[in-house]
Order: structure tokens, then sequence, then C-alpha cells
């Protein structure tokens, strides 16, 4: 047998180290139906660990389950969690248009307790894994997503945490919130033109009056969808991508989760 030798031996070495990294992560696409509607979600994990770990739920944007919802699970599944990205159109609905976004997210929001089943259905498919501990849950959402995870909340699932990235914080109806019973992080844009200052003050207001275990991180100059590097993308003014913001809630999400796992 022939040995490499030299500078192609060290290059032979770093694509094999590479390789091996990147086939670290896998995943999978996973088939549910809500009724008669068709749901694919897709389930991350870190193929180097073995057994169970915690379980992270990631919610899309208004857009649909996309690459960029995608991208988030595999970064969990890199630290180490299993997450599963859920699909809340059905049907492979995905698109980049505002009107065709705000059709979707409207129609999935219109009845708050099918919203909260859709979501719930997400987090069984979660649950079932063999890979997760099924008590050892966290659920995240990104602008509609962070709206979903915090309607989980309200209806009271068994859930560690729940983190909200720009999220419009929907606001609770009745006692719904104290029946949350993890803790919740909100990572908000105080430059976010489409949650009113007003908004911000009834949530937290009705959070304290519950006594509800909660952090909420406000990021100035950072408008909506500041963790999507293709905020700037659709046309929106008032959606942009803030590096800092997007880092510094992204820390603050990996340090939630050390304390409740």
């Amino acid at each position: 047998m022939i040995k490499p030798t030299g500078m192609f031996a060290v290059a032979i070495g770093f694509i094999l180290c590479s390789s091996g990294a990147f086939a670290a992560v896998k995943s999978m696409p996973v088939s549910y139906k809500d009724g008669e509607t068709a749901l694919t979600g897709q389930l991350f994990w870190d193929d180097s660990i073995e057994g169970k770990r915690p379980g992270v739920l990631v919610v899309h944007e208004w857009w649909g389950l996309n690459d960029y919802a995608r991208k988030r699970a595999s970064m969990l599944a890199e630290m180490g969690y299993v997450a599963f990205a859920l699909d809340m159109y059905g049907d492979n609905k995905v698109t980049t248009h505002p009107a065709k976004a705000e059709e979707w997210s409207k129609a999935a929001t219109a009845d708050v307790e099918a919203w909260r089943q859709r979501a719930r259905l997400g987090l069984e498919r979660l649950r079932a894994s063999e890979l997760t501990d099924s008590d050892r849950i966290a659920a995240i959402g990104y602008c509609f997503g962070g709206s979903t995870v915090m309607q989980l909340a309200y209806a009271g699932e068994e859930i560690k945490g729940v983190v909200s990235f720009h999220g419009a914080l929907p606001l609770p109806q009745g006692d719904e919130a104290r029946r949350i019973k993890g803790r919740v992080l909100i990572e908000h844009g105080n430059s976010d033109a489409f949650i009113p200052l007003e908004r911000v003050d009834a949530f937290r207001a009705a959070l304290n009056e519950a006594g509800v275990a909660y952090t909420f991180n406000g990021h100035n100059g950072a408008r909506h969808a500041f963790t999507n590097p293709d905020a700037g993308s659709f046309g929106i003014e008032n959606l942009k991508y803030d590096k800092a913001a997007d880092e510094a809630s992204w820390k603050s999400m990996q340090a939630l989760f050390g304390e409740i796992f």
C-alpha cells in the first residue's frame, strides 16, 4: 500500500477530518398529519452522541419551513440537542412573497386552539424520537414561530423553556399566563415597527402579574427578523438583519438551555 506523504498527506487528513465532522450531524424528514393536512418536518441530531438528549422544537417564520429554520435546527444538533423543525403549513408550503406568507400565517392563527394543536403535533413528533429525553424539552421560534411557542406555553405544555426571537408577543387570555410551566426568554428588537410599545408593556405586565419566570432582552436598533441574514431581501423596510443582536440572542438562548437542561 502506498502511503501519502508531505502536503498530500496533510490535505487528505484535512478532508477526512472535515468530512467526519460534517457527517456527525444527520437529518431526516418526518411525515405526520393534522386531520387531512399532510405535514413534513425535519429531525436533526449529532450521530456521534450516544443515548437520549434534550430536545428542542424549532418553529419557522411566516415564510414556511425553509432553509433558515432547518439551519437553526442543525445548529442545535451541533450543540448536542436533538432538534425538530416542525411544519406549521403543510403541503410543502414555502414562499418568499410577503402577501402569501401573511395569508398562510393568518389562516394558521385564526383559530387559536387549532394553531396550538398544529404546534402540539410537532412537539409530539419530537418527543416520540428515540433520541429525545422527553423530560427535557424546549421550544424556540422566529417571528410567527415566536408567537407559536408562546401559544404552547399558554396551553400549559410540559416544556422546560420557550424562546421567542422577534415574535409578535401574543397576549394571554384569562389565566393562560399562569399555565406556563417553564422559563420564558424573549429576544425582541426595540426598533421593531410591527410591535408597538403598548403591546410590549401589556405582554410584560401579564407575565409579571402571573409570576412567570421570564427574561426580556430588548436589542436597541434591532428591527423585525433581526436574526435572519436574508431579512433585507424581502422588500420590507422593517425587516433587517442585525449581527450583534443575532449573536447576543443566540448566546442568551444557550445560557438558558445550560440552566434548564
